[in-house]
């Protein structure tokens, strides 16, 4: 898997293009869902896990590499132009995880009111996590891609205790 970051706001745009002209060409935008409170109603949002990045899970030959790089949209390829390099196993775990599991993940707290994640996108990534906050029904979680840290907000909600 190889990552490509294009620019932010024109992922879906991006990939719509590709697959457009380019059939055996898989790409793939992760997204989560989050829960956004405005004028005092909740209304549920896709929004992108890696914001400006998209991932192909196609070996990058020379064709594909000259097509994407005339794809409008596009920024680079990860390391760079020319070392074009893959994904290590650790991340595009952490890419695929987030391809698989879409949707708000249902959690309980237990008697020492720490998180228990029964379902969704937070499960596996327990350790990961930094700050819950109970009121948003949001928990921001440190994840490690391309020697980067960084850390994002991913929805849950509440179905009991433990």
């Amino acid at each position: 898997m190889y990552a490509i970051q294009v620019r932010t706001g024109s992922e879906e745009n991006f990939i719509n293009r590709i697959n457009t002209y380019h059939f055996d060409l898989k790409i793939y935008f992760p997204k989560r869902s989050l829960k956004i409170r405005k004028e005092g109603k909740v209304s549920i949002q896709n929004q992108p896990v890696f914001s400006g990045y998209v991932f192909a899970e196609s070996e990058i030959d020379n064709e594909n590499k000259w097509f994407i790089k005339q794809t409008a949209g596009f920024i680079r390829f990860l390391k760079s132009n020319y070392e074009i390099t893959p994904l290590s196993r650790k991340d595009t775990e952490i890419v695929n995880h987030f391809i698989r599991n879409k949707g708000i993940s249902k959690v309980k707290f237990n008697e020492q009111n720490k998180i228990v994640v029964l379902e969704g996108c937070l499960k596996g990534l327990e350790g990961n996590i930094v700050k819950v906050n109970k009121r948003k029904g949001r928990a921001k979680i440190k994840l490690d891609l391309y020697d980067d840290s960084f850390t994002v907000d991913l929805a849950f909600e509440v179905i009991g205790a433990a």
